[in-house]
């Protein structure tokens, strides 16, 4: 299998990479502290970027997609 590495400072390199790192930044701005987020607070967050429809996914929500694939795998 090929594995392929993103250049230092190539953002453009790394597409779904930033596209997610935009969308959080909704949520957290950039040099939020974590340590001061209550993890409450990122779950919202994650459960909110996970349904919500993607282009890409042809409107449909990561979750959506992911799950029935995640219950395939685990059912074999």
């Amino acid at each position: 299998m090929k594995v392929y590495f993103a250049d230092p400072y190539a953002a453009w390199q790394r597409g779904a990479n930033e596209n997610s790192n935009g969308l959080l930044r909704q949520y957290f701005p950039k040099g939020t502290d974590f340590r001061k987020i209550e993890e409450d607070a990122v779950a919202d967050a994650v459960k909110r970027l996970n349904n919500r429809p993607r282009k890409c996914l042809g409107y449909r929500t990561p979750h959506e997609v992911f799950w029935p694939m995640a219950r395939g795998a685990l059912a074999n």
